[in-house]
């Protein structure tokens, strides 16, 4: 079974801003993710300790000297949503995590409430997250840093 793995709109506002390279990485984990799912472990993925919620968790990787996070979810129609990310290299670890942690807690609470008045509502349509697709990896290949 292939999972959905989607951007939170406001990550993918800065997901955009990211340099090729990232951006074909973290396609690349994303697709690991899907094929695997909610299973997929370390190295690739961690918890996230001190979310408010319990399913909170990073990707990991590395690219061209940086050290990748990028937290996500698996939400409740079991589709894997990425909140937020940054590189860690050279920052105070405790702020690092504070941050991404808060910016993740507030995009995945947010998502969750459009996935209840989604539901509440009867509107099936309404698309609150960009998919992550092969499409969009072999486009960044293209692109420049």
């Amino acid at each position: 079974m292939a999972w959905q793995v989607e951007f939170d709109d406001e990550f993918k506002k800065e997901y955009d801003q990211f340099n090729a390279v990232v951006k074909e990485e973290l396609v690349a984990r994303a697709l690991t993710l899907s094929e695997v799912g909610p299973q997929l472990g370390r190295p690739y993925v961690d918890t996230l300790k001190g979310s408010k919620h319990a399913n909170m968790k990073e990707l990991r990787f590395d690219v061209e000297n940086e050290v990748w996070r990028v937290a996500f979810a698996f939400d409740t129609e079991r589709k894997a949503i990425l909140l937020a990310g940054a590189d860690k290299k050279g920052q105070n670890q405790k702020q690092f995590y504070n941050k991404l942690i808060s910016i993740a807690d507030k995009r995945y609470s947010n998502h969750l409430e459009k996935l209840k008045n989604k539901y509440y509502h009867g509107n099936s349509n309404s698309k609150s997250a960009s998919r992550v697709s092969k499409r969009q990896a072999g486009k960044n290949k293209g692109e420049s840093k």
